[in-house]
């Protein structure tokens, strides 16, 4: 597994995704993932699986050390003492005594974001959380986060495959050495069917889904956190680290970004 390495802290470019993941499936799919060398699992408070994530790293045997979990807060549990209480729960379940990296899920303008950053910041203090950070927050609101509150943060996780460009965001994480953590990295599912994707592979002996993570953590910042179950897929989703995408083919797969946004819930934020 190679690492991103930003604001000195080393994070896994690859990580498993474990949204609707759900009991025995969770389970088994995350002690596959750490059996095949997975070693960055995410995870959030709605996705109801942060138990049996624990148990999977717990039942490894791995250190803990050895992990880099990431959780969120939801959009619903922004209030100060709310963020406090919460990820104690989430704490507990994981059977963890600190994440390496707690999110924001979603912005919520009922809850004042100070206050919430505020919060996460005492966590960080307590060794509870690592590092802070945000998710699907477009790029005015992550200015706001860094250069009106001077908060700290290490990463904002947003959707991010080849159909949804992420450019400006990502010029902004270069200047202010903030990660870009790519959810939905493979468009769910509809990179497998893009030809030119397919044609990029087939060159590197590659499917069109290794082709577009390939595409991601090639980017400096850059993250990628597709979502499997099979061990086929988990494999699959692994092998990328034996080759290098040319220039030609970096810039053919920039080419089809068509802001296709697949998740955008009645509360997301106004997009940029």
């Amino acid at each position: 597994m190679q690492h991103k390495s930003i604001q000195g802290i080393d994070v896994p470019e690859i990580g498993l995704g474990t949204y609707k993941l759900y009991g025995k499936e969770c389970m088994k799919t995350v002690t596959d993932a750490i059996s095949m060398g997975y070693r960055h699992i995410d995870t959030a408070q709605m996705y109801k699986n942060e138990k049996e994530i624990g148990d999977a790293i717990y039942g490894s045997g791995i250190d803990r050390e050895e992990f880099f979990i990431t959780t969120k807060i939801w959009h619903t549990n922004l209030d100060h003492d709310d963020v406090l209480q919460t990820v104690e729960d989430s704490l507990r379940e994981l059977r963890s005594p600190y994440v390496d990296l707690l999110l924001i899920h979603w912005p919520n303008s009922q809850y004042p974001l100070e206050q919430t950053l505020e919060a996460m910041m005492v966590l960080r203090d307590q060794g509870k959380a690592e590092s802070i950070g945000i998710s699907n927050f477009p790029l005015s609101m992550t200015k706001s986060v860094i250069e009106d509150l001077r908060i700290p943060i290490l990463c904002n996780q947003v959707e991010y495959h080849p159909y949804l460009a992420q450019f400006d965001l990502l010029d902004y994480s270069y200047d202010n050495e903030i990660l870009i953590g790519a959810y939905s990295p493979l468009a769910q599912g509809k990179v497998f069917q893009d030809e030119v994707l397919a044609r990029i592979g087939s060159e590197y002996g590659k499917t069109a889904g290794q082709v577009a993570l390939r595409w991601l953590i090639e980017q400096e910042n850059v993250i990628a956190i597709p979502k499997a179950t099979s061990s086929e897929h988990l494999r699959e989703n692994l092998d990328i680290f034996d080759f290098q995408l040319s220039d030609e083919h970096f810039e053919s797969i920039d080419t089809l970004a068509r802001n296709l946004r697949l998740v955008s819930p009645s509360f997301a934020p106004e997009w940029e």
